[in-house]
């Protein structure tokens, strides 16, 4: 399984790529690709908006994964922030479902659970554990970055659990194992 998980922020939207390689003794997470789309501070909102739909649709496309996952919308105390995270949020979401990728929605407590056993661990300690879980030599940079690969191990342990249940990867939030060629038909809100 490969899944894609990307970081929306307001300036920053990082995504990271990791494999679920499994053998006959044991499955193991591979860190395939990170990164980070820095938006122009100077470009106008829609121009930013298209940067990161054509960042991000190049990187699908080249990674070709099986899964999407990305973080659910937090609430802000902020509006506009939240408005502006809201449409970064809306073109991630778009070229997923353009590309015909499932896409699956954590909230960013479960990814913390997920990741680091604590739902309100620090940026710090979910960089620390990734790079563990990934067993890579330096912590992953920028931060963004380390946070969509947490989206993605998320999804990865989240697939994992449920298999182990049972309840198979038709249980999992909108988003299938497998690619199947057909376009979502939504994406969950």
């Amino acid at each position: 399984m490969r899944v894609f998980g990307i970081d929306c922020g307001t300036e920053i939207t990082g995504f990271g790529v990791v494999d679920l390689e499994e053998t006959a003794r044991e499955s193991r997470l591979v860190s395939k690709a990170m990164g980070a789309i820095r938006q122009l501070k100077t470009a106008s909102t829609a121009a930013r908006l298209d940067q990161v739909f054509r960042e991000l649709t190049a990187e699908l496309e080249r990674w070709q994964p099986d899964a999407v996952a990305i973080e659910e919308v937090f609430y802000s105390v902020n509006a506009k922030s939240a408005l502006k995270l809201g449409q970064v949020r809306g073109v991630a979401l778009l070229a997923a479902v353009r590309q015909g990728i499932p896409v699956a929605e954590y909230a960013p407590l479960k990814i913390k659970s997920s990741v680091v056993g604590y739902g309100l661990a620090k940026k710090e300690q979910v960089q620390f554990m990734v790079a563990r879980l990934l067993h890579l030599d330096e912590i992953p940079q920028p931060a963004d970055a380390a946070d969509a690969l947490a989206i993605a191990i998320c999804h990865i342990h989240t697939a994992q659990t449920l298999a182990v249940q049972g309840a198979g990867t038709s249980a999992l939030p909108r988003a299938v194992s497998t690619r199947t060629g057909a376009r979502p038909t939504g994406v969950r809100q």
